[in-house]
């Protein structure tokens, strides 16, 4: 990000208007975007506001401010790491002014159809999250009241907020293989940026064909291999992946043609629905053991391998009559010591609805590294820039600050049974983005709970905690 691009720099203003029972009555989000002088730098900031609650009078206006630095790039989650932080903040403070608890102001403009163009969700279970999360945080203890709660020197403030992420579908290819001798090559020119699409796509061919894992070899990062979207937008599982599953349902039907030409074959007169793939068999379902291996059906009709490729492309007309999203909600402690302006996020509750969850290890890492992005992003990220020069000045790790060990305690994951087929053949949505939304407006709103102060700009430095409040 020193040398290539940054998340820009954004001025927003949001405006809520509500009735004395919390409903919604009018959203207005403004936002004025840094971009270059050379390029337009565009993302969807202001979306987010008209997506998430249900609200009858939405505005949203987003500009561009060209500037003399080098052009913004895409920030992981973008637009909706910035664009939902005001929102979210602006949601907490409405409660206080209407002496509502926050959950219960997010549960009355729960939206059941997408509030910008009256889509149904594909698939929606935020209310589950709040519910599961608020539960697992102890959130119904929390005493409303700012600076209620003191540990020794330290004020003791609990936040929550709301996260959403689009759930996107791109277009992707891949091939599989299925050897005589039992193992498996699948191929796609998809990448791993740590987020071990390695092991999924070895998880998803497995599940498919009915082989062990270990069976399993994944090619990818070659671009003589099947096309594959770029690995971003939270949606490689959904696309690879089902692009992987795709081809796999090609072998399946491949193999069992060839297990029913067999002579006294026990599929002879089996339809391809009756017909399970377990334990690397070919097999009538609830018959165990009468079946035929893999192995066997190939070397039996004389052939090395069977191949099949599959070309995924998303009904854009189908998918398109749905509001297809991921959601979260965040819980979060904080203690505060006002002396020294210091912020300690001691506790993290984040449960997510993310469709399938096909390897929960990975994906709560996933979610793990988002959060910790998101206090980053919160207490200690920022760049800055020599005005006279249009230059970083914070150009390595020495001086640009990022949270470590010590600034990590606490962190739960809590993932919410979902499955959305509309997204993906697999059921699978995406989980890279929404494990860091949502959080820094957590942490600003249990700053205010603990102290009483209203901390609009990120990151909140010490000095900023230390500032008087303003009347």
């Amino acid at each position: 990000m020193f040398t290539f691009g940054h998340r820009p720099e954004l001025w927003q203003r949001l405006r809520l208007g509500a009735r004395r029972d919390g409903k919604l009555t009018a959203l207005i989000h403004e936002a004025v975007g840094e971009t270059s002088r050379v390029e337009d730098f565009t993302e969807m900031v202001t979306r987010w506001s008209g997506t998430l609650y249900r609200c009858d009078n939405l505005r949203g206006d987003y500009r561009l401010l060209p500037l003399d630095l080098p052009t913004p790039l895409d920030m992981r989650a973008p637009g909706a790491a910035s664009g939902l932080f005001p929102l979210e903040v602006a949601m907490d403070e409405l409660a206080h002014a209407l002496g509502m608890d926050p959950l219960a102001l997010r549960l009355a403009n729960d939206a059941e159809r997408a509030p910008s163009g009256d889509k149904p969700y594909s698939s929606k279970k935020l209310r589950e999250c709040y519910e599961r999360a608020a539960k697992r945080f102890g959130w119904s203890k929390r005493n409303p009241r700012p600076r209620s709660t003191r540990e020794g020197h330290e004020l003791v403030g609990w936040g929550m907020a709301s996260g959403q992420w689009i759930a996107e579908q791109q277009e992707a290819q891949a091939r599989v293989v299925w050897h005589a001798d039992g193992h498996v090559d699948v191929e796609t020119a998809a990448s791993d940026i740590g987020t071990r699409t390695y092991t999924v796509l070895a998880q998803v061919a497995a599940a498919a064909l009915g082989v062990r894992l270990q069976d399993v070899r994944v090619h990818i990062a070659d671009t003589r291999l099947p096309r594959a979207p770029t690995e971003g937008g939270s949606s490689h599982v959904a696309s690879v992946g089902s692009a992987v599953d795709g081809a796999c349902e090609k072998l399946r039907k491949k193999a069992w043609q060839l297990a029913r030409a067999i002579p006294a074959s026990p599929l002879v007169d089996s339809k391809l629905s009756e017909v399970e793939f377990a334990g690397g068999q070919l097999r009538l379902r609830q018959q165990d053991g009468n079946g035929l291996s893999v192995q066997e059906v190939l070397l039996t009709s004389g052939v090395d391998q069977l191949e099949a490729s599959f070309h995924l492309e998303p009904d854009e007309d189908e998918q398109g009559r749905y509001e297809r999203a991921v959601h979260s909600a965040v819980f979060c402690e904080v203690r505060v010591d006002e002396a020294m302006g210091t912020v300690r996020v001691t506790r993290v509750v984040s449960a997510a609805a993310c469709g399938r969850i096909i390897n929960e290890l990975t994906a709560r890492s996933q979610v793990l590294g988002g959060i910790v992005w998101g206090i980053g992003q919160a207490l200690h990220e920022a760049t800055l820039i020599d005005q006279a020069l249009g230059r970083f000045v914070t150009v390595d790790l020495a001086n640009y600050h990022v949270p470590v060990n010590a600034d990590i305690h606490e962190l739960e994951v809590i993932f919410v049974p979902e499955d959305d087929r509309i997204v993906s053949r697999l059921g699978a949505k995406g989980v890279g983005e929404i494990g860091g939304l949502g959080v820094a407006a957590a942490i600003s709103n249990a700053i205010w709970h603990a102290t009483g102060r209203r901390i609009r700009e990120l990151p909140m430095t010490p000095d900023k905690v230390m500032a008087p409040t303003e009347p």
